[in-house]
């Protein structure tokens, strides 16, 4: 069974800074556009940060700008979320998720476009 295992979440202090990262259980994902989405109590799921194959395209939805920054490692197939000044707002649960076509320049803010989940990490900022 394909996983997406995330890893990094925690609590950690407004202004301060977290790593998370997704380890996909199979090498195709390295082939694959990537994202981060988020999900709040009481809200809907939205794409933090995306980025296409060879990390020659990325996506940030405007609330995390310059304070965020997607990357991978397709040696280590190991996708990464830095957080940096993290605000409370930026609490919720973090998901890793993948498109499912290979060698795609295109990136997507779009849940339905994405084909694999993983499991969550939740991220709780306090302030």
């Amino acid at each position: 069974q394909v996983q997406l295992v995330e890893s990094g979440g925690g609590l950690v202090q407004a202004g301060g800074s977290l790593r998370l990262s997704c380890a996909p259980s199979e090498r195709r994902f390295t082939y694959y556009t990537m994202g981060w989405f988020r999900q709040a109590p009481g809200q809907e799921r939205e794409l933090v940060a995306a980025i296409n194959y060879n990390s020659d395209n990325t996506y940030y939805t405007i609330s995390v700008r310059g304070r965020f920054t997607i990357s991978r490692d397709n040696a280590e197939n190991t996708v990464y979320l830095q957080m940096n000044s993290l605000k409370p707002e930026d609490t919720a649960v973090y998901y890793c998720a993948a498109v499912s076509i290979p060698y795609n320049d295109y990136v997507t803010n779009k849940p339905f476009e994405y084909d694999y989940w993983g499991q969550g990490t939740q991220v709780t900022v306090s302030s």
